[in-house]
């Protein structure tokens, strides 16, 4: 662990830790010296969470959890407390979109696009905050979606579960600022994760016509989205608050 790390004798709970984003925030947050509590219903959760923080970090735990309930968030939580006795950095990465023209949604894509990004993000302020309050310590980091600014094609349903988690991120803000709790969303474009990546044939032109779009010219790394994420967690970070970060190259502006 690094000499001054920003997070040692942190406790930090990163929900959608399997995934790429999930995966790069587990790293950076562990190599800065955080105890980390990782979540994700994927399979090869523990695995992936392994292999991010790496031998050198400090205590880590999975669980593997439902978040779009109450229960699961909660047992999220619980484990950190019952494990390290604290809470104060709470990433709520978990999401996925279901793309699609709007009209192409079925009740059934609509509530699950829904449920894995905002109610994922309700359930886990509701279980955390109690306890953020209480230390009167706390950094909520959200992770939304550019698109929800830029009116991304086929991302109707997508932008209105992570618009909710943007909104939701500006009124917990001002609720619980005098408390020493921040809540901020960092909000990606398009990223490099691995899923992204690998890409099959048909979806590079596609690829390659988004990526043109960004001023910058390319897609964002995962680290590139990590390192907003973990300064927002910080305690230096303390005077941000209620803000929408956007990492997207320029897609859109001020």
């Amino acid at each position: 662990m690094p000499a001054g790390a920003r997070f040692e004798g942190r406790v930090a709970v990163v929900t959608g830790a399997a995934g790429g984003i999930g995966g790069g925030i587990v790293a950076r947050l562990a190599a800065e010296g955080a105890h980390i509590v990782a979540t994700d219903r994927a399979d090869g959760l523990k695995q992936a969470v392994a292999e991010a923080a790496g031998d050198t970090a400090q205590e880590w735990v999975a669980v593997a959890a439902d978040l779009s309930s109450g229960e699961g968030a909660d047992e999220v939580v619980n484990t950190a407390i019952d494990r390290f006795g604290r809470l104060d950095v709470l990433v709520n990465n978990a999401g996925g979109g279901i793309i699609k023209p709007f009209l192409d949604h079925t009740p059934e894509s609509m509530r699950e696009t829904v449920d894995r990004n905002l109610w994922t993000t309700v359930h886990c302020c509701r279980a955390a905050l109690p306890h953020m309050l209480a230390a009167g310590y706390g950094r909520i980091v959200n992770v939304g979606a550019d698109s929800v600014r830029n009116g991304l094609y086929d991302h109707a349903m997508y932008n209105a579960a992570k618009g909710g988690v943007h909104g939701l991120t500006t009124g917990l803000a001002r609720e619980f600022a005098p408390s020493g709790i921040t809540v901020n969303t960092v909000a990606p474009t398009g990223t490099d994760t691995p899923t992204v990546l690998s890409r099959p044939p048909e979806a590079v032109e596609r690829y390659r016509k988004t990526a043109a779009l960004v001023p910058i010219g390319r897609f964002a790394t995962v680290g590139e989205v990590a390192s907003a994420v973990a300064y927002l967690a910080a305690e230096e970070a303390g005077f941000i608050t209620g803000q929408v970060v956007s990492v997207n190259g320029g897609t859109a502006m001020l």
